[in-house]
């Protein structure tokens, strides 16, 4: 089953929002309460795409498209120490 629509990069974007009256203004998928962090920290974990997807019905399989855009976007604009 193909989760998955292609999607220009600036599509995709729209699909994160931040909205300070949801998850304290943290990025977020569609205005729901699924931040950006916490999807790349489950994906990071080993959890594959198709897990998230049926464990949080909400989601979409372009949402998850958007948040690697999203990751992509901002791992570009500056340094980030890691240690």
């Amino acid at each position: 089953m193909n989760y998955f629509v292609r999607m220009p990069t600036e599509e995709l974007l729209k699909r994160i929002t931040i909205d300070p009256r949801v998850c304290h203004g943290k990025p977020c998928v569609r205005g729901l309460r699924y931040p950006v962090a916490m999807l790349l920290e489950l994906m990071s974990s080993g959890m594959t795409q198709e897990e998230i997807l049926a464990d949080y019905e909400d989601i979409e399989g372009d949402d998850l498209l958007a948040v690697f855009a999203y990751a992509a976007r901002v791992s570009d604009a500056k340094r980030v120490a890691l240690a």
